[in-house]
């Protein structure tokens, strides 16, 4: 077994334990939040400290989801990089009368689409929405929504209130995979014909579709790749040495790829002008390769390159999807936290702009 599975085992060890706890007390926290008997005191204060030894960037939501079936949903507000953990640990749940377990924010119930808040009332009566296209990223899900209450002076409020809306009527899940750029405006500045909001899940469920026949038996060919190296300095005087797969960034299918991996490993560099020392460039390598192996560009990983320097050295992949690189990546991130601060984030990037700057190598 590959050693950097062991992290998940014990994760998953982790969850086991935990239901197993819970299971102790489900009767007496069902009741609890079936009388809404001061929920925070008698179901809080014990759940927050045992989820915390399972991850400690789990957050949950609670409440009756029938008349007899207490919920239970776990969730970690849009962070995609944890979504499989949270997946994880609802699969591991065992099953306990008069509880129902829930893995990320579901979408509303039929047509129960509707919050209050701050004194503002977000439903199908007062938001609408339109796509916006672009003819240079024609796959990009950009879409304005369009709140009736919007003014200058409750920006803010109004802002919040969609986000936390859309979360629930999508589902936290479907929002984060499925709109890659939100524009919140006021009827005023609405430039196309208002759509109920009510419509934006069969949008985006018909976008998907469409997205996914287009691009889902897409491959690379890697048998010919050309390797860029950049070598530049940073305004302290620090160097930086990147090396780029540029037949890569020249490719017309990138969006089969639409999920970007970027891994950072602090290292100190005071002694040789930023650059790592001889010793972390042998562990740095060893890091890569142990990425590397995991993330295969056959099974939808593709290796972008890295760029060394400046007590830095970061890596990029681009991906089909973000379950296995976040679960690969934070093995990665503990088995070596002894030696390096290692960070990881994982984002959508369709068209990798991130690249953008280095467009034309």
């Amino acid at each position: 077994m590959n050693k950097f599975n062991k992290s998940h085992i014990t994760f998953l060890d982790n969850c086991k334990r935990f239901w197993l706890w819970f299971q102790k007390y489900a009767s007496e926290f069902h009741a609890v939040v079936h009388n809404h008997n001061n929920i925070e005191e008698n179901f809080f204060d014990f759940l927050v400290p045992e989820l915390a030894r399972v991850r400690e960037d789990i957050q949950f939501l609670t409440g009756m989801y029938d008349e007899k079936t207490a919920e239970l949903i776990f969730t970690t507000d849009g962070n995609i990089r944890n979504f499989v953990f949270i997946e994880d640990l609802v699969n591991q749940a065992p099953v306990i009368c008069g509880w129902k377990f829930t893995a990320l924010k579901p979408p509303m119930a039929g047509g129960n689409i509707g919050i209050e808040m701050e004194g503002y009332h977000f439903n199908p009566e007062n938001m609408f929405f339109y796509s916006n296209d672009h003819e240079d990223y024609p796959d990009n899900i950009d879409i304005s929504v369009i709140h009736s209450d919007l003014d200058k002076t409750n920006i803010q409020e109004i802002n919040s209130g969609v986000f936390v809306f859309l979360d629930n009527y999508l589902g936290e899940l479907n929002f984060a995979e499925n709109i890659d750029n939100l524009t919140i405006i006021s009827p005023k500045e609405a430039v196309k014909e208002l759509i109920p909001i009510s419509k934006l899940n069969d949008f985006l469920l018909w976008r998907q579709k469409e997205f996914t026949e287009k691009y889902e038996d897409v491959n690379y060919d890697t048998s010919n790749d050309k390797h860029t190296l950049f070598d530049a300095e940073t305004e302290t005087g620090s160097k930086l040495l990147a090396i780029i797969n540029s037949k890569l960034l020249a490719w017309d299918n990138k969006v089969s790829h639409p999920w970007m991996a970027v891994i950072t490993i602090q290292y100190d560099g005071s002694h040789s002008n930023g650059l790592p020392s001889e010793k972390d460039y042998d562990r740095l390598d060893k890091i890569e390769e142990s990425i590397g192996s995991q993330l295969i560009d056959s099974e939808g990983y593709l290796y972008i390159g890295r760029q060394i320097g400046d007590n830095a050295h970061e890596m990029y992949y681009a991906c089909k999807e973000f379950r296995k690189p976040s679960r690969v990546l934070s093995e990665i991130q503990q088995e070596f936290s002894n030696e390096f601060n290692i960070n990881f984030d994982i984002y959508k990037d369709k068209y990798w702009k991130t690249f953008q700057h280095l467009k034309g190598i």
